[in-house]
């Protein structure tokens, strides 16, 4: 799935099948479900899941935890646009379920 294909399916009900945490979480977020996305990646130990859980934090303007998050995910904190992140994220993450 690309990214386009991927942004596309915000638009439906339902998720596309088989996504992992992280791009599920990611899913939600794009929807502007910030609970569900948090409660999806809040439940995966993963570093992918981790890295989608430290954008939820900037999103909600919460840098600190964010910080603890980007740590634990092995990726550097950024302090750039969020839908440009999101994008990264998406990009990223559908990338490596290819």
């Amino acid at each position: 799935m690309t990214v386009d294909e991927f942004r596309a399916s915000l638009d439906a009900a339902m998720p596309p099948p088989g996504l992992s945490p992280a791009l599920l979480g990611l899913w939600h977020q794009g929807r502007g479900d910030w609970e569900a996305a948090h409660e999806t990646v809040q439940a995966d130990d993963g570093a992918d899941a981790a890295w989608v859980h430290a954008h939820l934090h900037r999103v909600e303007g919460d840098e600190m935890n964010a910080g603890y998050w980007f740590r634990r995910a092995g990726q550097p904190r950024t302090k750039g646009d969020l839908d440009a992140e999101w994008t990264v994220l998406a990009e990223s993450l559908l990338t490596r379920t290819d």
